[in-house]
């Protein structure tokens, strides 16, 4: 289908070929099509960018030939159709207009208002969870996450970091399983310790929050005590790992079974972790409120255990490593 409108005018732009573009959007009409895949399909009739706005119920979609409804505003070259309530669909075609685009902008804008009235499904009221889940669901099409964003009083280009927690946090937020997801437009100050651990997702259009989302999930695999607060950006690799690694992998490593059986001793683990987050010895008791003694004794037995020295750069990193790894396999995925 893609590109038919170009297709038909190149043939002639007669009574035949306008009734085609007439039937192409009725049956859109009578299958009850949703806003997303008007817009995508009549990207792929026109050959072109389109889109439609409709600023009541937050929706500004657009779609390109052949590729999926995104969010945005019209580029200032489209030929516009306005319809009431300052709904407006528009196609812009580079180069000049073909001779059936006012016929699919007038079917475009009838099949728009149809539509409309048939998508307005229910949502949840203002401020609902439910709202928060529609926002970060991959399942829903962009069309019903733009009307949960509208509600929320959030844009669809407002940027937006999703964050992940285990604890409770002030916000528009919704328990996904038993995390708690978080919109936020601004990452609130954790640094005096917020008591629970929190992975932050990548900053995104608040469109792509699910990405958001699924970022900050992977960063809260990678917290504990030590590091409660892990940003997806921070990862690097690590975040590649949690995508490529499944817990055998993981498990097989032979860092990670000698961190496996230092676990065995209290506090070691945690001993370890203060290490790497610290750079030092002495800065590591201190945090644990142990004497430094204490703490050089229980790394000895560390170092003994694991077959590679703690106190320069290299070899912290190892550890680090092998106890984001560690964190990675026990966390639930």
């Amino acid at each position: 289908m893609k590109g038919l409108l170009l297709r038909l005018s190149g043939l002639d732009a007669d009574a035949e070929s306008a009734v085609r573009v007439i039937g192409f959007f009725d049956r859109l009409i009578t299958e009850r099509a949703g806003l997303d895949a008007l817009v995508r399909s009549t990207a792929e009739l026109a050959g072109c960018q389109v889109g439609l706005h409709a600023p009541g119920q937050g929706l500004s979609l657009r779609a390109d030939a052949g590729g999926g409804v995104t969010a945005g505003p019209r580029p200032a070259r489209a030929a516009v159709r306005s319809l009431e309530g300052g709904v407006e669909v528009w196609v812009a075609r580079e180069g000049a207009p073909a001779p059936l685009d006012d016929m699919l902008l007038e079917r475009f804008a009838i099949a728009a208002a149809v539509l409309l009235e048939h998508s307005s499904v229910p949502l949840p009221e203002l401020g609902d969870p439910a709202l928060v889940e529609l926002v970060l669901s991959e399942a829903v099409g962009t069309a019903e996450r733009s009307r949960a964003l509208h509600l929320l009083g959030i844009g669809t280009t407002t940027p937006l970091r999703v964050l992940a927690t285990t604890g409770d946090m002030a916000g528009r937020s919704a328990m996904l399983g038993d995390v708690r997801a978080v919109l936020s437009t601004k990452v609130p100050d954790l640094a005096g310790g917020f008591g629970e651990r929190v992975g932050i997702g990548v900053l995104l259009p608040a469109i792509d929050a699910a990405k958001s989302w699924q970022a900050a999930r992977t960063a809260l695999r990678y917290t504990s005590d030590s590091e409660p607060v892990v940003w997806w950006e921070r990862l690097g690799g690590l975040a590649l790992l949690a995508e490529q690694l499944d817990h055998a992998d993981i498990a097989a490593l032979p860092d990670v079974r000698a961190l496996d059986g230092l676990a065995t001793e209290p506090d070691m683990i945690t001993a370890l972790d203060a290490l790497c987050v610290t750079g030092s010895v002495r800065q590591a008791a201190a945090a644990l409120h142990r004497h430094h003694s204490t703490m050089t004794a229980r790394l000895a037995r560390a170092e003994s255990a694991l077959g590679f020295e703690l106190d320069s750069a290299s070899g912290r990193f190892r550890l680090h490593l092998a106890l984001m790894l560690r964190r990675l396999r026990d966390s639930s995925g």
